[in-house]
């Protein structure tokens, strides 16, 4: 921002109603996304996770044609369709699957799918209040990414007084088990914040949806390899369904 010269003009240019309006209710809901992500994180293996987190492109799709009355075409509403063919595969072939493994279905089915499918209506809801704020409001990407971090942080530090986690941090301290490798995610997550605001200002929620997809692949590949744990029968199936 203070490369491009855009600093002093966003500052007279801000106001509390206008950040909280553009970048506040996305923040708050991207905050309840994450803390349901992190639920589920425990509860499914990475490859399935990640197949069923792509659930969001539906729902991206659904909220920017509720919000911005942006129609998808037959190309695209027939991927539609094959995500969501995905992830009922995914979902009923986890419950049975890991019921005959762990003998506790409901735990992978409440505590794993469906926070993960939650957080994926949240995520389509956010992002296309994003690409609104973006598109037709005009507001600045790195303005709303800092805005955004700024809101989504002061959500979670309110939420450490009654949750688990807070206990947690109270007692031990906020890095307690860091290493090193932690840094790795939470410095990809920062850029990644970046780069999405810029794919969903540019190219809108539904396409950086489609690119993003890439990545299940990167996860299977990395999964076995330090995992040593290949994908179910059902992963398999789905994998090419999501692609």
């Amino acid at each position: 921002m203070a490369k491009d010269g855009s600093i002093k003009r966003l500052a007279k240019e801000w106001t509390l109603m206008g950040s909280l309006t553009a970048s506040g209710l996305p923040a708050a809901i991207y905050a309840l996304q994450n803390s349901l992500l992190q639920i589920s994180y425990r509860n499914l293996d990475s490859l399935t996770f990640s197949m069923l987190n792509q659930t969001k492109i539906f729902f991206t799709a659904l909220f920017t044609y509720i919000i911005l009355r942006q129609r998808q075409s037959i190309q695209q509403t027939g991927a539609l369709f094959l995500l969501i063919m995905a992830a009922v595969l995914l979902s009923i072939g986890e419950g049975t699957s890991k019921a005959s493994s762990t003998g506790d279905p409901e735990q992978i089915l409440f505590y794993g799918i469906v926070p993960v499918l939650v957080a994926s209506v949240l995520s389509g809801l956010a992002s296309a209040l994003c690409q609104w704020a973006s598109q037709v409001k005009k507001h600045s990407s790195y303005l709303m990414t800092v805005e955004m971090s700024i809101v989504g942080s002061l959500c979670l530090l309110a939420s450490t007084s009654k949750s688990p986690d807070g206990e947690a941090i109270r007692r031990h301290g906020f890095f307690y088990g860091w290493t090193p490798l932690t840094l790795i995610p939470v410095v990809a997550n920062a850029v990644g914040g970046i780069l999405v605001g810029l794919v969903t200002s540019l190219a809108g929620g539904v396409r950086k949806g489609f690119v993003i997809v890439s990545a299940l692949l990167v996860t299977a590949m990395l999964q076995f390899l330090f995992e040593g744990k290949p994908p179910s029968v059902y992963c398999l199936v789905a994998l090419p369904l999501v692609i």
